[in-house]
C-alpha cells in the first residue's frame, strides 16, 4: 500500500478533537509513521471485515484505533478515531 494524501472525514475531525491531548499527540505521531511506512509493526495495520469491509485499521495504542479507507488514487480517507468501540458505529 502506498500512502498518498491524507483526507479527513468530518466524523474523524470531530472525534479527533474530543480525544485526550496525549492520545491526539500520539495519533499525529502514528499518522506520520503511517505516511512513510504504512505497515510498520507498531501500527498493527490490518483489513477490517463485516460491515467495515474495504476499511483498514491502525493502532494508536492498545485502546485507541484509527479507521481509514484507501482510495483508488492512493489517497487515504481517515474515517474514524477512538477506542475500539468505533468498530461498532
Amino acid at each position: 500500500m502506498t500512502v498518498g494524501a491524507l483526507h479527513y472525514h468530518d466524523d474523524f475531525i470531530l472525534q479527533f478533537d474530543a480525544l485526550p491531548k496525549s492520545i491526539a499527540e500520539r495519533a499525529v505521531t502514528k499518522l506520520e509513521l503511517f505516511s512513510s511506512n504504512p505497515f510498520h509493526a507498531s501500527l498493527r495495520t490490518h483489513k477490517l471485515l463485516g460491515k467495515l469491509v474495504g476499511h483498514w485499521s491502525i493502532s494508536i495504542n492498545m485502546k485507541y484505533r484509527i479507521i481509514f479507507k484507501p482510495q483508488d488514487n492512493g489517497d487515504i480517507l481517515l474515517v474514524s478515531v477512538g477506542t475500539q468501540s468505533i468498530y461498532e458505529k
